[in-house]
């Protein structure tokens, strides 16, 4: 059997901080969008259908995995920072909302393009660490959701919302420095070399998997976009300022930020399975004490929901980079089509929910919905047991 390789931290670095920087501008929406509701005078329906088209060409992901695993990887990651930092920097001149939709569309593109082939990248140098190395990447991309409402509202404080197209040149430079750092790095030989033949026999072979994630990434991300696209508006409705809900987004993000770096590497130790059972027991609970929180204890109730909630991001990545034998991009592909098609359709039951019950009532009914994910991993976990027996 032929030797692990070793972690190499630099690479893994390198990718991350490629993830950090692309989705600093991912996450300008949230925080903005009480603006932008208040500016087009639209629903909470309308405003979940925003994300939705930011989110939409995430259908494609399996098809972009076969199509890059013939080319250099590496390129994706370096040019996708400069094309969603300029969609998303100019939001806050959007004319029209169906403006607005294409711009999100052309981010939801890029973001694609980023997303399926960065993992690939951070396994082929994590070694037999793979939790850790995805532990890494998802924290690239946590801290990017903590900066990046931070950067956007500061943005808009002082240029106006129509001011934010300031913030492109920050993403050119990104990619011209990626451009720089991985100009020399042989990285994509093992991923270039796949070819379209086994395809369909992987993704036979892993469909029950997919099926069982499919339902505990479903369930809990109802849970979850409830909380990331509308924690802002939730707060700003019970008297709180924009930059206070701001704030909160960010203290939110870095607090799942701390709990996607223990989660990957404690799923190295403890298990996968175990792991994921503990954060989908927990997560429900600390949004039930979130709605019911007051003065004092929303920071700290905040915090704990932030790092339960996000931890199964690497944990999740892990698994899947666990059973792609081959076709790894492929494989993320589908993985990736499932967790951004499930927040899709989840974003626009949270603003449907929204109408009908206020974000309070959303916020209870989406807790208890992320219970329904323990059967799932349940089953998984017994099915992931008895193949390895």
């Amino acid at each position: 059997m032929e030797k692990p390789k070793k972690f190499q931290l630099p690479h893994v670095l390198s990718i991350s901080l490629a993830h950090f920087i692309h989705d600093i501008y991912s996450f300008f929406l949230s925080p903005i969008l009480p603006l932008l509701i208040e500016k087009f005078s639209i629903s909470y329906f309308s405003a979940g259908l925003l994300d939705f088209a930011r989110r939409f060409p995430s259908i494609l992901n399996p098809f972009i995995g076969m199509y890059i695993s013939r080319y250099r990887i590496k390129y994706f990651v370096i040019f996708t920072p400069a094309i969603t930092a300029t969609s998303m920097s100019l939001i806050g001149l959007a004319p029209h909302y169906t403006v607005l939709i294409v711009l999100l569309l052309v981010m939801g593109i890029s973001n694609a393009f980023f997303h399926v082939p960065a993992p690939v990248m951070i396994k082929t140098f994590a070694g037999d660490r793979t939790g850790k190395g995805m532990s890494f990447y998802m924290v690239g991309g946590e801290l990017a959701r903590t900066l990046g409402p931070v950067i956007i509202v500061g943005a808009v404080s002082l240029w106006g919302l129509e001011g934010t197209w300031r913030l492109i040149p920050f993403g050119v430079v990104a990619s011209l420095w990626l451009w720089y750092r991985f100009r020399n790095m042989e990285i994509e030989k093992k991923q270039g070399e796949q070819r379209e033949k086994g395809f369909k026999e992987t993704l036979r072979e892993h469909m029950w998997l997919f099926i069982l994630l499919g339902g505990i990434i479903f369930f809990r991300a109802i849970m979850k976009m409830a909380i990331i696209n509308f924690l802002p508006t939730y707060l700003k409705e019970t008297g709180k300022s924009l930059w206070f809900g701001g704030i909160s987004l960010s203290v939110f993000q870095i607090a799942g930020a701390v709990g996607t770096y223990f989660a990957g590497n404690v799923s190295d130790k403890l298990g996968r399975m175990n792991t994921l059972l503990i954060v989908t027991l927990i997560t429900p609970f600390t949004v039930l004490l979130f709605v019911y929180a007051s003065g004092f204890w929303v920071f700290p109730v905040l915090i704990l929901m932030g790092f339960f909630m996000l931890a199964s991001g690497p944990v999740l990545l892990a698994l899947v980079m666990d059973k792609a034998t081959r076709h790894h991009s492929f494989m993320n592909g589908i993985y990736m089509t499932l967790t951004f098609v499930s927040a899709s359709i989840s974003t626009l039951l949270v603003g449907m929910m929204g109408d009908w019950f206020g974000l309070t009532g959303t916020y209870k009914i989406s807790a208890f919905l992320a219970f329904l994910a323990i059967p799932f991993v349940l089953v998984l976990s017994r099915r992931d047991r008895r193949l390895r027996l």
